[in-house]
């Protein structure tokens, strides 16, 4: 801090015009960390790990995730928070007008998202199914927050591989591609297959029974046998987005 702005500070205590608490608070560096009682906010993630905090809100209630979309904001101007369902959504919205529900990601952001940082930095979410758009949408949504350019290309697996080979260019022009796939997992091994390109693989939970809610398609996307596949959790679309995003260029 200067020593003019220690000076006004210091004759606006003198003079009654502030109190000692507001002034300490003007004159130290912000905390890394703010502990609200249920949650600890961690402040410093961006410049440590170079992606900011998001909320995670499954299990989380109403109340405590808007408490965390409130302070985030506050001190960083915008916040996000992931899984949060449809009921949850609208009990914040009524008190938080100016939060924004993303439905199809199950997400909600209070807060604009960043202006994409550069094309070199773009990032392909494909998808295999419709049903596996949730997944991928939140994996998008997630890049977005992040300040990279993404490429939805959805709906296109195994099942009518003529329109992933229609969509080529659009493959080839991404820094990083995330695959999302259910059922047996195969996509990623075959974008794998044609690209030049880190791929990162996210097994879906959608499927018929011998599926196992996803374990099939993690397993097969463990297993293949293309180069270059690197494999997330099952559902983690933010989590393959967190990694495209360093990988792609930090956000």
């Amino acid at each position: 801090m200067d020593k003019e702005r220690w000076r006004r500070l210091l004759v606006a205590v003198q003079q009654g015009d502030l109190d000692v608490d507001s002034a300490l608070a003007a004159c130290l560096p912000p905390s890394p960390e703010e502990d609200l009682g249920f949650a600890v906010i961690d402040h410093q993630r961006m410049k440590r790990c170079g992606f900011p905090e998001v909320i995670f809100g499954q299990n989380k209630s109403a109340d405590e995730i808007a408490t965390l979309l409130d302070r985030i904001h506050a001190r960083h101007g915008r916040s996000l928070a992931t899984r949060v369902d449809p009921d949850k959504a609208a009990h914040i919205i009524r008190s938080h007008p100016s939060v924004r529900y993303h439905d199809r990601a199950r997400m909600l952001s209070l807060g604009g998202f960043p202006e994409p940082t550069s094309e070199n930095s773009r990032i392909a979410v494909i998808t295999a199914g419709t049903s596996d758009g949730v997944v991928g949408e939140e994996a998008a949504l997630t890049a977005e927050w992040a300040g990279h350019p993404v490429d939805r290309i959805f709906d296109v697996g195994v099942a009518g591989l003529h329109r992933l080979l229609s969509r080529m260019d659009r493959l080839r022009a991404a820094r990083v591609l995330i695959v999302v796939a259910g059922m047996e997992g195969a996509l990623p091994s075959v974008v794998a297959g044609m690209v030049s390109r880190p791929v990162i693989a996210v097994p879906t939970s959608v499927g018929y029974g011998a599926s196992f809610g996803g374990l099939a398609a993690l397993l097969a996307m463990l297993n293949s046998c293309a180069s270059g596949v690197t494999v997330v959790n099952i559902d983690n679309g933010f989590g393959a987005a967190y990694a495209a995003s360093l990988i792609a260029g930090g956000s």
